[in-house]
């Protein structure tokens, strides 16, 4: 049994991330996960962030997908499915690096990967796009989305991280909110169904004995249940919200995450 500290914190964190990254288009993972880990084996926590990040993505897809451009979609999550397979596959060679470094705060430890600097830089060099004058009228025109879907997929592959890339890349190429929106749902989706195929071939099984043995199943439930009404409220607060003010949102979260890799608290 459960105490009230987890549905609570569970319960929290699902409705406010999902209602940010209704608009952000990444960060549930991100911020649930931890979440999770505070009551459960790390392992736990993965494949119950997993359950309820797919879940909350395909309610999204019925909330907002209809309003995809599917031309952008199929230019830019195509490549981005085959890279997130390599990338995923790319694992066993990515895990041998060496750390870049280590270091201890209150006897816990926290590392650095060459994936995590590289992908904080990327993500650092995109929100620069909102803050730097010069920088804001930059759009990312058609030829580019394939591009964008490899860098996106591959380094998501590898970290899980590839919402913040897409986020970044798409929310420059001049769509409207809706569109935008949209079109990224569908993207990840689509994106989510590939890495978790790859996932699924080698964790997924060993996940799903821990998570029956831990009786996580009733607070996946509320994470789902809670995210869902979190999505459902940013898609009646979308009419108020203006484009710019997404774009902001995805520039903060940017350099938040940014900062969690550079310095090895993801």
């Amino acid at each position: 049994m459960f105490g009230n500290m987890e549905y609570f914190v569970i319960s929290l964190v699902a409705l406010i991330v999902s209602g940010l990254t209704f608009f952000s288009g990444f960060g549930l993972g991100t911020l649930l996960m931890p979440a999770f880990a505070l009551f459960f084996p790390i392992e736990t926590a993965i494949a119950a962030t997993a359950i309820v990040h797919l879940a909350n993505n395909i309610f999204k897809l019925f909330l907002i997908g209809k309003h995809a451009l599917w031309s952008v979609v199929i230019k830019f999550a195509l490549p981005a499915i085959a890279a997130a397979a390599l990338g995923a596959y790319s694992l066993n060679f990515i895990s041998g690096l060496e750390n870049i470094f280590t270091y201890q705060i209150n006897g816990k430890e926290y590392f650095v990967t060459p994936v995590k600097l590289i992908i904080a830089v990327l993500m650092i060099l995109f929100s620069l796009f909102e803050f730097v004058p010069k920088l804001q009228n930059i759009k990312f025109k058609e030829k580019h989305l394939p591009l964008g879907g490899l860098l996106s997929g591959f380094f998501g592959g590898i970290s899980g991280h590839q919402g913040a890339l897409r986020t970044a890349f798409l929310v420059r190429t001049g769509m409207d909110k809706k569109a935008l929106l949209g079109t990224m749902v569908t993207s990840a989706v689509l994106v989510d169904i590939s890495r978790l195929i790859v996932y699924g071939l080698t964790f997924v099984p060993g996940y799903i004995g821990q998570m029956r043995q831990s009786g996580i199943y009733d607070l996946i439930i509320i994470g789902i249940v809670c995210a869902f009404l979190g999505a459902f409220a940013g898609r009646l607060l979308l009419e108020k919200v203006t484009l710019k003010g997404i774009q902001l949102t995805v520039a903060v979260m940017l350099l938040i995450l940014a900062f969690g890799l550079a310095s090895g608290v993801i």
